[in-house]
């Protein structure tokens, strides 16, 4: 297997950038939003003058009107100032110095805004950045934001995963763009490399999701990930089934073979369309049924998996996966941990369907109390074991 050429998909500037999400202001209502702004401090400015207008000597010898105070505010706030007419009173020079050379001085600030703006909005993103890099830790790293990227971000937050604990890598600024329009955190650039992987706080990451379009270049930020990380749960996407060994060696915990998969699916569907369906509705979100993780309850304690509520489809005991057919867990023990078949309709982390008294403590007499199950901690990539 070749070693893949790095990416040139974004601007040599654009790579190990860091962008947070934040919302959207479109261009034509911040130009609206400034000329509001100037206009309003037009008309106080007119309507100061006017009120004082017996303050103000015209060089002509008349009293001013209301077109001579609009004339003498622009000319003011705009700091041409031709002279023609001034403040002879206490009170209008008073006028002056406390209110009109303030609001020239907002003035002038909204017609430079936009080069204020650009300096404020950089040095306001970089505050955002140090204090996003000081907040996160044990967060989720997706390397590639295609279509498995984004389907593996959204089985994670509707898991119970925060999108701010999220943060998307990927080459493409369009990519990163669509991560943060979707409220994550995205780095532009060349995962392969350690400088690009170190701004997305890949050494404090619990989990790498590695989603990568051709296998080299999956090993090649598997390796990375790894010296960086060693015990982060590293997923890896393979296209073929001959590179999962290489990915092993390069430090991937779990590989998920695409191609096969689908390619499986696609034959038993034609051979078995009901059972097409079944395996679409197991890998779909939020109806039909649900494959998921949970622990053993105290009162299934010495049970056969087979004898539980739930479908158990597998046992988690010690770190292994067992079939639930497998001799070795033939009774359940405290600390197991059973992969089970549901609805849907149940939280995908919740102890068990069957209602609020089920979800958080078992038989009131044992004095064990279950609460409600989240995402477990860095034995599985993103929480407990689920199919999608």
């Amino acid at each position: 297997m070749s070693l893949p050429q790095r990416p040139n998909r974004a601007l040599p500037h654009l790579f190990g950038e860091v962008r947070l999400p934040e919302n959207y202001v479109p261009p034509l209502r911040q130009i609206a939003i400034r000329v509001a702004a100037a206009l309003g401090l037009l008309a106080l400015v007119v309507a100061v003058v006017y009120l004082d207008r017996d303050g103000y000597r015209d060089a002509a010898g008349g009293s001013l009107s209301v077109l001579d105070s609009l004339y003498y505010a622009t000319v003011s706030l705009t700091t041409t100032g031709y002279g023609d007419i001034t403040p002879i009173t206490q009170q209008a020079r008073l006028t002056n110095v406390l209110l009109v050379t303030p609001l020239r001085i907002a003035f002038l600030i909204v017609l430079v805004g936009t080069t204020l703006e650009v300096l404020a909005t950089r040095s306001r993103e970089q505050w955002r950045i140090s204090r996003w890099r000081t907040r996160l830790r044990d967060h989720t790293v997706v390397v590639g934001y295609g279509t498995k990227g984004r389907s593996a971000v959204d089985t994670l937050i509707n898991g119970g995963i925060p999108a701010d604990q999220i943060v998307v890598v990927d080459a493409s600024p369009g990519a990163v763009a669509e991560a943060n329009a979707a409220g994550l955190s995205g780095v532009v650039g060349d995962a392969t490399r350690a400088d690009v992987l170190r701004r997305a706080e890949l050494s404090v990451a619990s989990r790498v999701i590695v989603t990568a379009h051709r296998d080299d270049t999956a090993v090649l930020v598997t390796l990375t990930a790894r010296q960086l990380n060693p015990s982060a749960t590293v997923v890896v996407s393979v296209r073929e089934a001959e590179n999962i060994r290489l990915l092993r060696q390069s430090g991937a915990d779990v590989t998920v073979t695409s191609s096969d998969a689908v390619g499986r699916i696609m034959g038993l569907s034609t051979v078995s369309p009901a059972l097409g369906t079944v395996l679409e509705d197991l890998l779909s979100y939020g109806e039909g049924m649900e494959v998921a993780e949970r622990p053993v309850l105290p009162r299934e304690e010495g049970r056969s998996p087979r004898n539980l509520d739930d479908v158990a489809v597998a046992v988690v005991r010690g770190g292994e996966v067992y079939r639930y057919f497998d001799p070795t867990v033939s009774q359940l023990l405290r600390g197991d941990r059973v992969i089970v078949v549901r609805p849907a309709e149940e939280l995908p982390w919740a102890p068990r369907p069957g209602g609020e008294h089920d979800a958080h403590h078992d038989d009131p007499d044992d004095g064990d109390e279950i609460g409600p199950i989240r995402p477990a901690g860095s034995d599985v990539p993103g929480g407990p074991h689920a199919t999608r």
